[in-house]
């Protein structure tokens, strides 16, 4: 079970703009996806997070894996993944998710975890052994993983870098000021740090990043966020709308226009990222196979 307290303003939800209303996934490719990720006993982010955007997704047969169990140990206000403590690590994972990444025929995978704190290394050899999976199923995919931050767990994002994903992700989430009130058990600096740390120890590399917006924060705190992101040499920037999966989380405070996430896109392109996904319906893994092709070619095109 979540264990995300109630809030104790208990804000009226507001109602749900035309621009962020999508069909239910109903598709045989969806049906399709669903059901060998049963067969194959594994967990998506999609799902567990109730991404508004599975229907889509699912019926391009793009899914985001997410290893080393359902469960998560911490309890952000934002995040409906269940938290509690988690069972013991499935040593048949890593096959299973290059069994699953060679018969969907992927061009790009994208791979996240839940927090494991409760592990010594905080699940970075499983990461390691399920990159390593992949590799050996489908040599041809690219890989992109979305790692938690392995705080207070020496050596974990160098262990995890050395595997040579082809995009290394970890996500922000929102500004600084709103961290003790929508992820209280990460520190905004730590996962700088992160970022920082993956391009020290290969620069070429791509890292990712990403924001949700109308939690609270201010513009200006947004375009800071950014600052800080380029001042880690980050490539990669994706900013979304925060969608409440129940009134235990946090309130969304107000729904971003879509020309405001265009005046976001703008500016990130202006201080340097090379791509930039900003839009009420982006999340990490959005069209991220189209997105890393436009990746590489930015890369290119900058020589």
């Amino acid at each position: 079970m979540s264990n995300v307290e109630p809030l104790k303003e208990n804000k009226p939800r507001l109602p749900k703009p035309n621009w962020l209303r999508v069909k239910a996934p109903v598709s045989p490719g969806y049906h399709s996806t669903k059901n060998l990720m049963r067969e194959l006993k594994l967990h998506t982010v999609c799902e567990e997070a109730a991404c508004p955007n599975i229907g889509e997704c699912w019926s391009q047969k793009h899914a985001t894996m997410m290893i080393l169990g359902d469960t998560c140990t911490r309890a952000c206000a934002f995040c409906n993944v269940k938290t509690g403590r988690p069972g013991p690590v499935d040593a048949g994972e890593p096959a299973h998710v290059g069994e699953a990444v060679k018969s969907l025929g992927l061009r790009h995978v994208v791979i996240t975890s839940v927090d494991r704190d409760d592990l010594d290394d905080g699940g970075a050899a499983h990461w390691v052994a399920v990159i390593e999976s992949i590799r050996a199923a489908a040599p041809e995919t690219t890989i992109e993983i979305l790692t938690p931050d392995f705080r207070k767990k020496m050596g974990c994002v160098d262990l995890v870098a050395a595997a040579k994903p082809d995009v290394y992700n970890h996500n922000l989430e929102t500004v600084p000021r709103l961290y003790r009130k929508v992820r209280a058990s990460a520190r905004y600096y730590t996962s700088l740090r992160l970022l920082e740390r993956v391009k020290e120890i290969d620069p070429h590399m791509f890292t990712k990043s990403g924001i949700m917006v109308g939690l609270g924060e201010e513009r200006e705190e947004v375009l800071q966020v950014m600052d800080d992101m380029r001042a880690a040499n980050v490539d990669f920037l994706t900013i979304g709308q925060y969608l409440q999966p129940t009134p235990r989380h946090a309130a969304v405070e107000r729904f971003v226009t879509p020309d405001e996430f265009n005046e976001y896109e703008r500016v990130a392109r202006a201080k340097g990222f090379l791509m930039v996904s900003a839009s009420p319906l982006t999340r990490s893994s959005y069209h991220a196979d189209a997105d890393f092709e436009r990746l590489r070619a930015a890369r290119l095109a900058q020589g």
